[in-house]
């Protein structure tokens, strides 16, 4: 059931609810190499590997508890556009450049951690990345020093993973807020709760709700998932609805809309993905596509918006 939020009333309705507005206007992975445990891999040992060592530990990071790090004491991540039966991993590319897989080079060392869900699987690019339960391990790129963990929750689809290969901490999709905001250059836009534009891709459908952006296109578009509640401020609680997503994950709508964020998008205010491809576009808070370049204002501003950004290179990712 979803429960939305408004001026202090819960509102209860249906999961699936896609009222609407009236508006104007995987890539394929090879097979991973199950050969030991829940992981998918063989441990292996130091004799029979010669490259350099692997080291997987469990440690306390801040308030997420024992989570896996590296041999350099760098927090470990999983995805949730990965699967774990059977391990594939769905991040290659500019992706792999901002979370780098965890590759086994070598003997694997464990500390706090039962061998028997460690394992690996043959990257696109022949590589073997480690797996635990099954679910590939990345580190993040922005994390600086050990015992940073800036990539818990980023994009509603990664967090750091724990020794038995879940996700530690409180999934973001359990705190998800629409707000009818301003952004510059655009005017009224639905921001999330960190204060970032929301989109809608015209090659969807509202009626029925469908979302036609997975793989790839989801790396670089994320939906906005819920597992439970989602607050609204300045929003109609009749718009609001979700949608079952092809891997499995509820996305919310509004008017009908799967909504998204943009991965171009560093800083709240900015709608770098306006317009993209001519199938993109900031969704206002009536569950319309924003047509103009308005910038008047609603009651609701949650951050102050910060310049835009320039608008994306021709070669923007945009499906």
């Amino acid at each position: 059931m979803l429960r939305w939020f408004r001026t202090g009333v819960i509102v209860t309705a249906a999961t699936g609810l896609t009222l609407l507005a009236a508006c104007s206007g995987k890539t394929a992975q090879p097979a991973p190499v199950p050969v030991g445990g829940a992981g998918g891999g063989q441990v292996g040992n130091a004799a029979a590997q010669t490259a350099t060592e692997t080291k997987l530990v469990a440690t306390q990071v801040g308030d997420l508890g024992k989570v896996l790090t590296d041999a350099d004491g760098h927090t470990l991540y999983r995805f949730d556009r990965d699967t774990a039966k059977p391990p594939a991993t769905h991040c290659d590319g500019d992706c792999a450049k901002a979370w780098p897989p965890l590759l086994s080079t070598g003997a694997m060392k464990l500390d706090g951690v039962d061998k028997s869900l460690v394992g690996s699987l043959t990257r696109a690019d022949g590589r073997q990345q480690v797996t635990v339960n099954g679910w590939p391990l990345y580190t993040y790129a922005k994390d600086s020093v050990p015992g940073d963990a800036t990539g818990q929750g980023v994009n509603g689809t990664w967090f750091a993973a724990t020794p038995t290969g879940s996700k530690a901490g409180k999934s973001s999709s359990d705190g998800v807020k629409l707000s009818a905001g301003n952004v510059g250059g655009v005017g009224p836009a639905v921001v999330d709760q960190n204060g970032f534009t929301l989109y809608l891709f015209t090659k969807d459908s509202k009626k029925p709700s469908k979302s036609t952006c997975d793989g790839d296109c989801a790396t670089t578009w994320p939906p906005v998932l819920t597992s439970g509640d989602v607050k609204l401020d300045g929003i109609d609680p009749k718009l609001l609805g979700t949608v079952n997503r092809a891997d499995g994950t509820t996305q919310a709508t509004l008017g009908g809309w799967p909504l998204y964020r943009f991965s171009k998008d560093t800083a709240p205010g900015q709608a770098n993905g306006m317009g993209v491809k001519g199938t993109w576009f900031v969704i206002e808070p009536n569950g319309c596509k924003s047509g103009t370049t308005s910038t008047a204002t609603t009651k609701t501003t949650p951050k102050p918006a910060a310049p835009a950004a320039p608008a994306p290179s021709s070669d923007t990712y945009g499906y």
